[in-house]
């Protein structure tokens, strides 16, 4: 991954916050994907035996989905989009959980991006540069979020 873009303050390029916040930091991003870091909490609400189940990966993947939005939101100047997670294809764990404290790496690239919003990622999780996770995952980026959920209502 070349790095393409001023790497951001995590709470810079992403709307989650407080214990909905999963991810640490942003590594890299450019304008095709991005990878961020997390260390998986003891305390977080998903802990359960000694890890967080694999199935959270789901929003780690999200998450990062969400950071690589927010850094191309600021090299507009613009503030991080609120988008949504429509769902994910062929999520893959070659582990039942993740292990509080173990260091992951979030991976997602740009597979497909229309002009009205709905998106594509391939997203991976890695730890030691073991891939544990993989999926392709679909999200939606409403030009304007608050009216789109006025309307869903």
């Amino acid at each position: 991954m070349a790095h393409g873009f001023p790497i951001h303050d995590i709470e810079q390029v992403i709307p989650h916050r407080g214990a909905m916040l999963l991810l640490d930091r942003v590594l890299d991003c450019d304008a095709e994907s991005v990878a961020v870091e997390l260390t998986v909490p003891i305390d977080s609400a998903f802990h359960v035996d000694g890890g967080v189940p694999a199935y959270v990966g789901v929003e780690y993947m999200a998450q990062a989905v969400a950071c690589w939005a927010g850094c191309q939101a600021r090299e507009r100047g613009m503030p991080p989009p609120v988008g949504f997670l429509l769902g994910t294809r062929r999520y893959d764990s070659a582990v039942p959980a993740f292990d509080s404290g173990q260091r992951l790496r979030v991976e997602a690239r740009r597979e497909i991006l229309g002009e009205n919003g709905l998106g594509v990622f391939a997203c991976r999780i890695l730890a030691e540069g073991r891939e544990l996770a993989t999926a392709n995952v679909s999200v939606f980026e409403p030009p304007d979020a608050m009216a789109y959920l006025e309307n869903e209502a």
